[in-house]
């Protein structure tokens, strides 16, 4: 039985990386995971894919340490590694230039893109994303310290969720849940952000100090319930950035592409049309 969360592999580095490549046309976009158990790209834009890739090509990659890309024996896993592994991927698909879309940890990768990298971006999206320090909050530090069950992935659905139909989803927590039980998938994950997790949340911030150098058109969407990441990052993050614009959705938590996944593909769509 084919699994959708497993498409196309190409060679990047030393490993090869699992991505999703959907429509053609306009400049590209690609589309960055966040670091919740059990994710993979397909987890975060399944339902994004389809309406984005209307109108241009999208590429959604699984990032070394996640989803179904090689694990390279005695990698690192870090933000050098994984800007690199998004430039190889650019590189092997022939793309000079491309539009950025970050979720959470995905956002802290893409604000280090665009900051080491900026001629290779044009345009910056940030969704309830990393970036800047902040206290842990206790909803990241539950999901950094995941142990494998369907019990606690149901758990994991209430801290990312607003929704309560999205939280009762089992369908959802049976897919997550599935994915983190993958072999290779919850010793990596496990490996990456062990306690004590603060100084995770200082790595990501790797380049804060730098984001009010960002002079790209930067578009930046929150839930304003999210448990996981606070929303007052965005708001510093907008307050950084010079030529940016804030969204912040009510009655939505850490998942915006899922909870409001119209109004967040419409967004992101009329932004990159500007």
């Amino acid at each position: 039985m084919s699994k959708p969360e497993i498409a196309k592999s190409i060679k990047t580095g030393n490993f090869n990386t699992n991505y999703h490549d959907w429509g053609e046309g306009g400049l590209p976009a690609l589309f960055i995971h966040g670091s919740g158990p059990g994710v993979t790209a397909w987890a975060n834009w399944r339902l994004v894919l389809p309406i984005v890739s209307k109108t241009r090509r999208v590429i959604a990659p699984d990032m070394v340490g996640f989803g179904y890309t090689e694990r390279p024996e005695g990698i690192e896993y870090s933000m050098d590694t994984w800007v690199k592994q998004v430039l190889d991927l650019m590189d092997a698909l022939d793309i000079e230039q491309a539009d950025l879309v970050g979720n959470s940890f995905g956002g802290s990768l893409a604000i280090a893109l665009v900051i080491l990298h900026p001629e290779r971006f044009r345009k910056l999206v940030l969704m309830g994303s990393m970036g800047v320090d902040f206290p842990i909050t206790d909803g990241l530090d539950q999901v950094w310290g995941y142990e494998p069950s369907l019990e606690n992935m149901k758990k994991m659905l209430g801290l990312f969720a607003y929704s309560e139909a999205l939280k009762n989803d089992d369908a959802l927590a049976n897919l997550r849940y599935t994915a983190s039980i993958e072999p290779g998938f919850q010793e990596s994950f496990s490996a990456m952000f062990p306690a004590p997790r603060q100084r995770w949340v200082e790595a990501m911030a790797k380049h804060e100090a730098e984001i009010p150098n960002i002079k790209n058109p930067t578009l930046i969407i929150h839930g304003r319930e999210d448990k996981v990441i606070p929303v007052e990052n965005s708001l510093r993050i907008f307050n950084m950035i010079l030529d940016s614009q804030l969204h912040v959705f009510g009655k939505c938590g850490h998942w915006t592409q899922i909870e409001q996944t119209q109004r967040f593909c419409t967004l992101v769509d009329d932004f990159f049309n500007e």
